[in-house]
């Protein structure tokens, strides 16, 4: 009943809320997020928000869970593109993670809030979340890529779930906060990154890679 009292508001009204609420959380983590703050620049009553997500975890839930719902449509649509090749998915879903990293940066300021504060409430339930949808995400082109023997057939499938994730986490990480690769990324485009990183995953250390 909640959510759909929030659902039927005007869109513009329904996203000022989100936006706002969005803010709070990026700045001031959960614990400190204060509903008053958000209410007065909203210009609504506290007792409205309330009503709308019950109480300050209900607001953050629902913002987790549209989070996530945002983060997985462009990987559907890698995944569901047809004629794309298994490392060409995966060079795609570099720049799909940067794009939302753009597009909703209070969103990313929060998961990596939640990453680093061991205190974050919820913070097992929620990385849970977000890492079995990465990785089923992930299972699914893997698994695809072995079908279509563009992966070997012994791949071990379970570790190179973990790998990429791995990998694709980080890679974020330093998209949003370029410090943290001061002297380690190479000085390329986004687009040139995502495109070496798929190379260098074909090829991995040992082999050498043919000319593309």
């Amino acid at each position: 009943m909640t959510k759909n009292t929030f659902e039927n508001l005007p869109d513009e009204k329904r996203q000022r809320v989100l936006d706002e609420a969005t803010m709070e959380f990026a700045e001031h983590g959960y614990h400190q997020a204060s509903v008053n703050r958000i209410v007065d620049r909203l210009g609504i009553a506290k007792g409205s928000l309330f009503k709308y997500f019950g109480n300050k975890q209900g607001l953050f839930e629902h913002l987790f869970s549209r989070a996530v719902s945002d983060f997985k449509k462009p990987l559907k649509a890698i995944r569901d593109t047809p004629d794309l090749g298994f490392f060409e998915r995966i060079e795609q879903s570099f720049l799909a993670g940067a794009r939302f990293v753009d597009g909703h940066p209070n969103l990313y300021r929060i998961y990596l809030k939640m990453l680093f504060n061991e205190n974050f409430p919820l913070r097992e339930r929620f990385l849970g979340e977000i890492r079995g949808a990465h990785a089923k995400y992930l299972r699914q082109l893997i698994e695809s890529g072995v079908r279509d023997g563009q992966l070997p057939k012994d791949l071990d499938v379970d570790m190179a779930v973990f790998t990429l994730h791995a990998v694709m986490d980080r890679f974020l990480q330093g998209y949003a906060m370029p410090s943290m690769d001061n002297g380690l990324a190479p000085a390329t485009s986004l687009p040139d990154q995502a495109r070496a990183l798929a190379v260098f995953l074909r090829h991995g250390l040992a082999d050498i890679p043919t000319q593309e």
